[in-house]
């Protein structure tokens, strides 16, 4: 069982980023924390909702990253580098478990063809528009896919 790494954990919170008041997120989902949707107990985040604390939101975070960690761990059924992992981790914590599963990117990945998985990082960049119902490009996604993909590409320093 592989675990997410120092530096995995700083690449999501960057991306998260941080906030104590429940907020809707760019595809219209509440959230809170470091970009958690529920609770420990499985309840969903809703407006109004608050942390008090910065700690708060961290175990919040920590909890929420075990079911993405596990995710990762079974559906993956080749050698992952500790970037290749937390990559992965960070995309499945964005996207959540069913779109690793049906992913052209785990099938790729799973056969062995690292660079042809690691491209299809860069095609998970569109959200749902909440107005039209359109798959419309955003853009804070599209730069979040391409640094998932070269963390997924970079080598380990020996």
């Amino acid at each position: 069982m592989k675990k997410l790494s120092e530096h995995g954990i700083n690449v999501i919170k960057k991306f998260e980023g941080l906030r104590l008041k429940a907020y809707q997120d760019v595809a219209g989902v509440w959230t809170i924390g470091y970009g958690s949707t529920l609770y420990h107990d499985g309840k969903p985040v809703k407006s109004g909702d608050k942390l008090a604390e910065e700690t708060q939101a961290d175990a919040l975070f920590h909890s929420t990253l075990k079911t993405y960690i596990d995710a990762v761990n079974k559906l993956v059924g080749v050698s992952l580098n500790q970037n290749q992992f937390d990559a992965l981790v960070s995309f499945t914590y964005n996207l959540g478990t069913g779109a690793l599963q049906k992913s052209t990117l785990l099938r790729k990945l799973n056969a062995s063809d690292y660079i042809a998985a690691a491209d299809q990082f860069l095609l998970w960049n569109k959200i749902t528009d909440p107005h039209s119902g359109k798959k419309v490009v955003c853009n804070t996604l599209t730069v979040r896919r391409r640094q998932e993909r070269e963390l997924f590409l970079k080598p380990i320093k020996q």
